[in-house]
């Protein structure tokens, strides 16, 4: 569905994004994982084109993504932090973005909508609202039109925990619909029962694109978060993920 070939992105002397090569499918759920600064909210932002790369192909179905914005109608965007017009009412908000698509109320997802309780806010200004409100809204701005496919930005963040399970049940109710969700967190224990494969990015560069399972077997840690840190931490694994990563690293060795 999504196809990346070859992206490399600088701004000034910092490589952002280098040699980037991967292919996303329908009915996967991918983590973006790597250090603040690795490279994933540029990677995302070129999947959006909101940022372009210097050099490369992005395609998303088959199409190539060349200044033509049409292909974001498919796309459910969640940002890190949402940034909205101040004066602009909750309410509204959502009246210009269902005018903006020429979409009838009839045909929108408003699951999080009502389970947020978003409704009983709709007449308050965006600048009243608190960080974990503002990422209630972006969060149901993302799935209101059911796009095909889901970005999600370090989605729970600043929510509280009822809320934050609220919207791991929904993005795996998306899963079960067979749709492409791409998401970054630093909360790992928030991807274990939602992510089918991880992507792991460092300096801009992609260290391994895997399934989860692949990644439990070769680092005999079940829980994501742990499986992540003995790689950030640079420990020794098994000897399959060792000759694996010979392999990928053209024989350097890596610990």
């Amino acid at each position: 569905m999504i196809r990346i070939e070859h992206i490399n992105k600088k701004f000034k002397k910092l490589t952002a994004l280098k040699d980037i090569t991967a292919q996303f499918e329908k009915g996967q759920v991918i983590s973006l994982i790597g250090p603040n600064g690795s490279g994933k909210t540029t990677l995302i932002k070129a999947i959006l084109g909101m940022v372009k790369a210097d050099s490369g192909q992005i395609f998303f179905s088959d199409e190539l993504i060349n200044g033509d914005p049409s292909y974001r109608s498919q796309i459910g965007y969640m940002p890190q932090i949402g940034r909205y017009p101040d004066n602009m009412k909750v309410g509204q908000l959502f009246r210009m973005l269902r005018n903006i698509r020429n979409v009838t109320a009839d045909n929108l997802d408003k699951e999080l909508i009502n389970k947020f309780g978003l409704k009983e806010i709709f007449e308050k200004p965006m600048r009243t609202l608190s960080g974990g409100t503002r990422q209630k809204v972006s969060a149901a701005l993302a799935f209101l039109f059911d796009p095909d496919v889901l970005i999600l930005d370090e989605p729970t963040a600043g929510l509280d925990p009822l809320s934050s399970e609220i919207l791991k049940e929904k993005i795996l109710k998306e899963k079960n619909k067979n749709k492409l969700i791409l998401i970054t967190s630093h909360i790992l224990s928030d991807l274990d029962e939602l992510t089918t494969h991880i992507m792991y990015l460092q300096e801009g560069s992609m260290e391994f694109f895997k399934a989860i399972e692949q990644l439990r077997e070769e680092t005999g840690e079940l829980k994501l978060g742990k499986a992540i840190a003995r790689i950030m931490k640079g420990e020794k694994f098994n000897s399959a993920w060792i000759d694996r990563m010979f392999e990928i690293k053209n024989e350097k060795r890596i610990y």
